[in-house]
C-alpha cells in the first residue's frame, strides 16, 4: 500500500472492499460445504496473516514491538473473530436474509460511535440520508426472502441480539483500529493488519480445537473447489481487501469507508445470480438502485476533501 492517499490508490482500495469483499460471501458458502466454520476461519486468517508477516519481514519492518502486537491483537479479535463468530451462531436462530439486513447496519453504528466525527457527519444532510437509504436498500434486497428461509421454531430474538452485538463490535474494532495507530505503533498499517489476522486465527483455532472442528474434518474429502475458494478468500478477501480496509481507515472518514456494508450485499446478489444461477427480482433491482444512490450521497464529500 502506498504511503500517500493518492486518488488511484483510494479507488483501488474501495474496489477491493466493495467488490472483492462482496464476492467473498459466495466463496465462503462453497468452503463451508466441506470445512467447519471455525476451521475455515483458522485456515483463512492464519495463512493470510503469516504470509503478510513474511512480506513485512522481507521489507525490514520491525514486527515484534509489544504495543503493535497487543493493539493489533485487540483489533483483530474484535473485528474479525467476534464478527464472524456472531454471524455463525446467529444463523441458528434467524434467516440468512435477516443476517444480511442487520449486518448492513454496521455503517450506521460506525457513524453513531465515531464521536470525533460527529460534528462533520451529522451536519451533512446528504451523509445522514445516505446512511439511512443504504439500510433501506439492503432491506429491499432481501425482504422477499425474509419470510421464507427463517429456521422454524427458532428464537429469532436471540439471533437479532447477537447480530446487533456483532455490528457494534465491528464498529468499535473499526474505530479502535483507526484512532489507536501512530507513527511508532502502526496498527493501521500492513504489519498491523497481519497481526490482526494472526490473532483472529489463533482464537478461531482454539475454538475449532475445543469444538472438535479439526478432528471432525474429513480432509481427504475436501473438494478442489473448496480449496480454490479458500485460496481466493486468503489472497483476495484477506491479504488484499482486509488490508485495503485497514489502510482506508487511516486516510478516509470511517463513516465513508463503512459504506462497504451496503455495497457488499449488492455484489453478493450479483455473484449469486451470475455464478450460482439465483433469481433477481424487480424489488431487488430497486434495492440496488437505492443502495447506489446512498453511496453517492455519503461519498459526495470525497471530492471536496
Amino acid at each position: 500500500m502506498p504511503s500517500q492517499s493518492s486518488r488511484l490508490s483510494i479507488v483501488v482500495a474501495y474496489f477491493l472492499i466493495y467488490v472483492v469483499w462482496g464476492s467473498t460471501y459466495y466463496f465462503i458458502g462453497v468452503c463451508l460445504r466441506d470445512l467447519p466454520p471455525f476451521v475455515l476461519g483458522a485456515l483463512r486468517f492464519g495463512v493470510a496473516g503469516t504470509a503478510l508477516l513474511a512480506v513485512c519481514r522481507m521489507h525490514g519492518e520491525c514486527l515484534f514491538k509489544r504495543s503493535l502486537v497487543l493493539k493489533s491483537a485487540v483489533s483483530g479479535i474484535v473485528l474479525l473473530f467476534v464478527d464472524q463468530a456472531v454471524i455463525m451462531f446467529a444463523q441458528r436462530f434467524v434467516s440468512s436474509s435477516l443476517v444480511a439486513i442487520i449486518a448492513s447496519s454496521t455503517a450506521v453504528w460506525i457513524m453513531l460511535l465515531d464521536v470525533p466525527m460527529w460534528k462533520r457527519n451529522f451536519k451533512s444532510v446528504a451523509t445522514v440520508a445516505g446512511m439511512l437509504l443504504g439500510f433501506v436498500g439492503v432491506g429491499m434486497l432481501y425482504v422477499e426472502q425474509l419470510y421464507y428461509d427463517a429456521p422454524s421454531g427458532s428464537h429469532s430474538e436471540y439471533g437479532v441480539l447477537l447480530l446487533v452485538g456483532g455490528c457494534v463490535s465491528w464498529a468499535c474494532g473499526t474505530l479502535y483500529s483507526k484512532y489507536c495507530s501512530s507513527a511508532e505503533e502502526d496498527v493501521g498499517g500492513l504489519a498491523g493488519a497481519a497481526w490482526q489476522m494472526a490473532a483472529a486465527s489463533v482464537v478461531f483455532g482454539v475454538c475449532a480445537g475445543v469444538t472438535g472442528g479439526f478432528a471432525g474434518t474429513h480432509w481427504a474429502c475436501v473438494s478442489a473447489t473448496s480449496w480454490l475458494s479458500l485460496a481466493y478468500l486468503i489472497t483476495f478477501g484477506s491479504m488484499l481487501a482486509y488490508t485495503a480496509y485497514v489502510w482506508l481507515l487511516k486516510v478516509r472518514p470511517a463513516a465513508e469507508v463503512a459504506t462497504h456494508a451496503y455495497v457488499n450485499p449488492v455484489v453478493a446478489v450479483a455473484v449469486g445470480a451470475g455464478i450460482g444461477g439465483e433469481r433477481v427480482t424487480f424489488v431487488q433491482l430497486a434495492g440496488l438502485a437505492v443502495i447506489l444512490l446512498s453511496v453517492m450521497l455519503v461519498n459526495r464529500r470525497k471530492h471536496k476533501d
